[in-house]
């Protein structure tokens, strides 16, 4: 059984002749067998997009192709992604399941040519990313360490456990009442915290060396 979302009205495939008015041009209602799933909807959703579904159910289309026992075209595409596509074209909302990604959608969206899909989901993904990135920054312990010059060298290319270097500064900067020595340098470095893994390896630590660890950060 099919659900027409559009007028929440339920018709079964298998009652439908391919001859039926149901699929004739002149129908409304458009019947699209997209990588094996059947979808149900109408010629007018299809329409609200300038796009290669709404050119493929024009009457007067130019676009050939093949239909199946049921009258529905044959389109050779994923139909998770094909389904938050159509849904698109419904409400005008973008709505993913837990196993599907922006990057698949937006691969759909560019093959069915709907560009305000495009554009909503590479902004989706842009916001996405900062979203990490954001995190990833929040997260992240810095140590300063203080080198001479000749050790600089060194010091950078020892860098491992995900140690990373963000900065290298060689004089007093304004305000500070510290000068140092000529020829030594402060070497700032980070690395993500990762926050999941630190409660989780305290789990397995005793009760003292845990009071031991809360002394230690009170001072």
């Amino acid at each position: 059984m099919l659900t027409a979302e559009d007028n929440c009205e339920t018709i079964s495939l298998s009652n439908i002749d391919t001859r039926s008015k149901l699929f004739d041009t002149k129908s409304d209602w458009i019947l699209l067998n997209v990588g094996g799933k059947h979808f149900l909807t109408t010629r007018s959703t299809l329409l609200k997009e300038e796009s290669f579904l709404g050119r493929l159910c024009r009457p007067d289309s130019s676009l050939k192709t093949d239909l199946d026992d049921k009258g529905g075209y044959l389109i050779d595409r994923d139909p998770d992604y094909f389904n938050v596509v159509l849904n698109y074209l419904r409400h005008g909302k973008i709505i993913l399941e837990n196993n599907l990604v922006e990057e698949g959608v937006l691969e759909e969206a560019e093959f069915y040519n709907i560009q305000t899909l495009i554009e909503l989901v590479k902004e989706r993904i842009r916001e996405r990313d900062k979203r990490k990135y954001d995190d990833g920054a929040a997260n992240r312990v810095y140590r300063v360490m203080q080198c001479k010059e000749k050790e600089i060298t060194q010091l950078m290319s020892s860098l491992s456990d995900g140690w990373k270097f963000e900065q290298l500064i060689g004089h007093s900067p304004v305000g500070s009442s510290y000068i140092y020595p000529e020829g030594e340098f402060l070497c700032i470095v980070s690395k993500q915290y990762d926050r999941g893994l630190r409660e989780e390896n305290n789990i397995c630590l005793s009760p003292r060396v845990k009071i031991l660890q809360e002394r230690g950060s009170r001072m």
